[in-house]
């Protein structure tokens, strides 16, 4: 499907691909990703993108990761995915071992299509199982029952995949420390290779965010949302999964020694989001960077394709990010990483002495156990990543 490995040199890094797909069954009430239930415009969709494929600049970009989101790609006709995953190998040089994630929802697949996945390239799945509880999955609108979410991932395992990822989300009201165990536990238990755990939050616009204003529900205070964060953190690791970003926890096998088993199951590409690697997106409000520059496309289906239809490419805008947006981005993205900010790196960038500018910010989260610093590395804690926004913050 895809080209073999070319030569390229060291210092330059692959891109990302990634292929927004925008329809879902049922739109979740706390999702403010752009989707829409109508599938009869699926095969004009499919035909929209394919243009699209043909028509970016490709910019001579090798890439090493392909990432189909959405929405929920589960819901896209077999036949239309599989043209999708080809028509991207034709058009794109991508490698031949590229990660190559599906993201699906359980109540949305069977077996045989995970097979059919399988078949087509697909070499990691990302489930959006949010919770194992029924009243959680019931509060956040899932389709799916806590037996359809379990028989999902083992299904995923039965079709070959050796990387599964679950999506997690905490915070949800009424949700005690046991019952967010219960669900760590379910998880763990079930051995993917990956985990996302994500707070959940209230975005304008959406139902959830209305109930909230109209009182229907009692949300939970921040410092229980704290709690919970923490309780994940030190469940995963003790269970052999290590944080390497805010949200995001990779599998590390028992006896296995360094980062190297750690490496292999981190999302490869999420990882370009936060380091400023090139990345194309397509399909309906997909974003694309290079270059210091961002672009993204039309929230929309029907604009999309109208767009694509009459010979033109779907931009929405374009920004060029200045120096000060460059620093703001270079900090926060580094500490929300686990590694965090590569001083060396950071300093080169920018011309700036790190150390010495920030020195009574630095020795004043240390004090408070929030951040650690060396002459190479400054990192949140894992009590720090609690307030990464307000961190980040200091130092702009």
């Amino acid at each position: 499907m895809f080209q073999d490995p070319p030569s390229s040199p060291l210092d330059t890094p692959f891109a990302g691909l990634y292929i927004h797909i925008p329809f879902c069954f049922k739109k979740c009430p706390y999702c403010d990703f752009y989707s829409i239930t109508d599938p009869s415009l699926q095969p004009r969709f499919r035909d929209a993108l394919i243009s699209e494929m043909n028509m970016v600049d490709k910019n001579d970009l090798v890439y090493d990761t392909l990432y189909i989101g959405g929405g929920t790609p589960s819901v896209l006709d077999d036949a239309i995915l599989k043209k999708v995953i080809d028509t991207a190998g034709q058009c794109f040089n991508i490698l031949s071992d590229a990660e190559t994630t599906l993201e699906v929802n359980p109540g949305t697949v069977t077996m045989r299509q995970l097979k059919n996945y399988r078949q087509a390239g697909i070499n990691r799945i990302s489930i959006g199982i949010q919770s194992f509880n029924p009243e959680n999955l019931d509060f956040l609108g899932r389709i799916h029952s806590v037996q359809e979410a379990e028989n999902a991932v083992k299904w995923a395992q039965k079709a070959g995949f050796e990387n599964i990822g679950l999506d997690l989300i905490y915070g949800i009201p009424g949700q005690t420390d046991k019952l967010w165990l219960k669900d760590l536990q379910t998880a763990v238990d079930l051995r993917p290779q990956h985990l996302s755990c994500y707070m959940l939050s209230y975005e304008p616009g959406t139902p959830l965010h209305m109930d909230l204003q109209n009182r229907a529900f009692t949300p939970l205070p921040e410092q229980r949302i704290c709690e919970l964060y923490e309780i994940a953190v030190t469940f995963l690791n003790t269970h052999h999964y290590v944080q390497y970003e805010t949200s995001n926890f990779a599998r590390k096998d028992a006896g296995s020694r360094g980062t190297q088993s750690v490496l292999t199951y981190a999302s490869r590409h999420n990882m370009k989001y936060w380091n400023f690697v090139p990345y194309t997106g397509l399909g309906p409000s997909a974003h694309s960077f290079m270059d210091q520059k961002r672009l993204w496309n039309h929230s929309s289906v029907e604009k999309y394709i109208e767009e694509l239809s009459a010979g033109r490419l779907p931009r929405a805008g374009e920004e060029l990010l200045n120096r000060e947006q460059q620093w703001m981005e270079n900090v926060y993205l580094g500490l929300r990483q686990t590694k965090g900010i590569a001083v060396d790196a950071i300093e080169k960038k920018f011309g700036i002495n790190f150390n010495a500018r920030y020195a009574g910010v630095i020795a004043d989260l240390e004090e408070k156990g929030l951040i650690k610093s060396s002459k190479e590395r400054c990192a949140l804690t894992s009590r720090g990543m609690l307030y990464l926004d307000a961190i980040a913050g200091m130092f702009i």
